[in-house]
């Protein structure tokens, strides 16, 4: 089942080490099979806020995104992004095919206390 990596990036000053990360980065998730879905893209804000940057990788497992996420080459450069820019990053599965969310609409309503007659 697919996985990404997912990133909330805040505004930084341009920096000489942001630049050197994102030339680096590729090749340090390449060998997991991670791909950019998201990167320097215009976000639209339809409800709430989201001030920043959105960044989507995407693996082909959980596994694999750990693995990139603990491997050597990316802890090597993650410092060069830290220390410039504050963000959340987070790494979630997918849904496996034929995912229907009114099954989880199902346990979920099925855990609500039952309806007292009014």
């Amino acid at each position: 089942m697919s996985a990404y990596a997912i990133a909330h990036l805040q505004e930084a000053a341009p920096h000489g080490e942001i630049a050197e990360y994102i030339e680096r980065i590729t090749d340090t998730f390449t060998p997991y099979g991670g791909r950019f879905l998201v990167h320097g893209a215009q976000h639209e804000v339809k409800e709430g806020s989201w001030p920043g940057h959105v960044v989507v990788i995407g693996f082909p497992s959980l596994a694999q995104a750990r693995e990139w996420w603990g491997s050597d080459a990316y802890q090597k450069i993650a410092p060069l992004r830290s220390r410039h820019i504050q963000g959340d990053i987070v790494l979630v599965p997918g849904v496996a095919d034929g995912y229907d969310a009114t099954a989880t609409a199902r346990v979920l309503r099925e855990s609500l206390p039952a309806r007292q007659p009014a």
